[in-house]
């Protein structure tokens, strides 16, 4: 059924947050990687396009196709083992020529587009135990494939947000609270397990930086040498920063002091060079952001297009918390995109890609409410 939508709907005020986080995210990224920042602005251009045209096509008729959504999901993460093109130890990237296509970046939209009709469908039912199962059971596979990467911290985003979604859905308070008993205790079990020698779960890299992480002492010039560095940088831009683009010997980006800081440490360079302020900024953007996907999410039409909105907004909150959170030690070294911010198109077009479909729910507001 043909839609007819309304300027007056349109959410202008989430596009022009969007917009200047990007614009800023092109200047971080061309201040730590030059060569990178063309590309960036490329991205920026091509997530703006998809935004618009989504933007405009009814979510309700895409979610039609949400069995094909999977489908296409898990050809595409199959492929990376098979096809995938390594570096720094990981095959997360697929070559499609003129460009790396990460699809893991696209898993985190194709299941919130999934799972908001798989949960709508089943609203009634959510809190049968066949119903959590089946979820379970559909969000595994995912999560195997981009551990197997191996990319533990894209691994616990998917992972975190597959339980926004279930509760949107509308999973009870008591079935919540069950879990949280069951795995707050196990993740401190595990977490004293993976840290002894010849554990099973993590691989030997991902267990140094959580040794790292608790002992940086003692691992300052190996695993913790580069969140040291981030900290070290963003304490140095003190209120305002050294200035953008400096040319300090002693910067964070030439000194080579952290590696890949146009993507997971860009906010390093953030702190550095433009200071606490420039840091809040930042914070405060992506908070607005998220809180205006929520803001359309509750004045949604339906089920679906509540979880698309919580979805988006969860997926932001969660990739922005672990990346500022690596970033400041506050979790061990993981790498995951700053969104918006960070160097990478896919990442960048995924996220401009969620917001259009966010657009898309507030251009069909629920207006008895």
């Amino acid at each position: 059924m043909k839609q007819r939508y309304h300027i007056k709907d349109y959410k202008f005020s989430l596009i022009i947050l969007v917009l200047i986080l990007s614009v800023i995210g092109i200047f971080m990224v061309g201040s730590a990687r030059p060569d990178l920042q063309t590309k960036q602005i490329m991205g920026v251009f091509i997530g703006i396009g998809a935004m618009v045209v989504i933007s405009f096509v009814d979510y309700k008729w895409v979610l039609n196709f949400y069995w094909i959504l999977y489908g296409v999901n898990l050809l595409l993460l199959v492929a990376v083992p098979l096809f995938g093109v390594s570096a720094n130890g990981a095959k997360r990237w697929l070559d499609i020529g003129i460009t790396q296509f990460q699809p893991s970046d696209l898993t985190k939209i194709l299941m919130i587009l999934f799972f908001a009709r798989f949960l709508s469908d089943r609203e009634a039912a959510i809190n049968d135990k066949k119903t959590i199962l089946q979820g379970i059971a559909l969000i595994l596979p995912s999560l195997f494939f981009i551990y197997e990467q191996p990319n533990l911290s894209t691994t616990i985003c998917v992972g975190a947000l597959f339980c926004v979604l279930m509760f949107m859905g509308g999973l009870s308070y008591k079935f919540i609270g069950t879990v949280l008993a069951i795995i707050v205790p196990t993740a401190a079990i595990l977490l004293a397990v993976v840290i002894q020698p010849n554990q099973p779960f993590l691989k030997d890299y991902q267990q140094n930086r959580i040794l790292a992480w608790l002992e940086p002492e003692k691992y300052e010039s190996e695993e913790a040498y580069q969140q040291l560095n981030s900290i070290t940088a963003i304490g140095s831009g003190q209120l305002t920063g050294k200035g953008y683009n400096n040319d300090s010997t002693v910067s964070v980006k030439n000194g080579n002091f952290v590696s890949e800081p146009q993507t997971d440490f860009i906010f390093a360079i953030i702190g550095e060079e433009l200071g606490f302020v420039g840091c809040c900024v930042v914070i405060i953007l992506l908070l607005l952001i998220v809180i205006d996907c929520i803001l359309i999410g509750l004045r949604a039409k339906d089920t679906a297009g509540r979880i698309i909105c919580a979805g988006v907004a969860a997926l932001i909150g969660i990739q922005s918390f672990i990346n500022i959170s690596v970033a400041t030690m506050i979790f061990p070294n993981t790498g995951i995109s700053l969104p918006f911010v960070s160097y990478g198109l896919t990442s960048v077009v995924c996220f401009f890609m969620g917001i259009g479909f966010v657009l898309n729910v507030g251009l069909q507001p629920n207006k008895y409410q």
